[in-house]
């Protein structure tokens, strides 16, 4: 079976095989040969870690299936990319699936686990489970301000491509995740900062 592209950005190739996803992290021709194929592998070892461990925490992301200097292969995750299926969902629909992503996302955030990109394109609805997908930006941390920028990422992609609910949206992904995460109210004081800086460079 031929290998579909579903994605080629400027640092990886991502191509499905049957029921795998391959993502493989492109030299660069601008970089020192030994600096570059250093960068890739810290930044595919960084991944891999990330999902074997939020997978340990039974947090719902692609299964790890092989780990190579340059490449990882996960599991596909059949289902509903919501960033083209949420506005089709009737308003309860929509609310529940937001409050799924936030009980997800406080999961994370207990476990120091940043996402980095998290938006509705990097979050899948298969059956009636949220699966959290494409940790190429994430990264482990405790500190507040990283876990404020990404609640400041997912509030920027309702407004953006979900705008015409997006305030009781972001409400339903707030009351999951401060329900289920200890320190979230601190998170929230760091995002109305971090929403304050974003303006004023406007």
């Amino acid at each position: 079976m031929a290998k579909q592209i579903l994605a080629q950005g400027a640092e990886a190739i991502i191509t499905k095989e049957k029921k795998k996803v391959v993502k493989h992290r492109i030299s660069k021709s601008y970089r020192h040969k030994e600096i570059d194929e250093k960068i890739r592998k810290s930044r595919t070892r960084k991944e891999a870690n990330i999902l074997k461990k939020a997978k340990e925490l039974n947090i719902s992301v692609p299964e790890l299936l092989k780990q190579e200097d340059f490449l990882l292969e996960m599991e596909f995750i059949e289902g509903d990319r919501l960033s083209e299926k949420l506005n089709s969902y009737e308003e309860k629909k929509q609310f529940l699936v937001l409050k799924k992503i936030g009980k997800e996302v406080a999961k994370l955030h207990q476990n120091d686990i940043i996402h980095g990109d998290l938006t509705t394109s990097n979050t899948i609805l298969r059956d009636e489970e949220i699966f959290i997908i494409d940790f190429g930006l994430g990264f482990i941390s405790k500190r507040v301000e990283d876990k404020a920028v990404d609640l400041h990422l997912i509030k920027q992609a309702l407004e953006a491509k979900h705008f015409q609910n997006y305030e009781k949206l972001f409400e339903n992904f707030l009351e999951s995740y401060t329900k289920e995460y200890k320190e979230a109210k601190e998170v929230l004081e760091r995002l109305k900062k971090v929403e304050a800086r974003g303006r004023y460079r406007h």
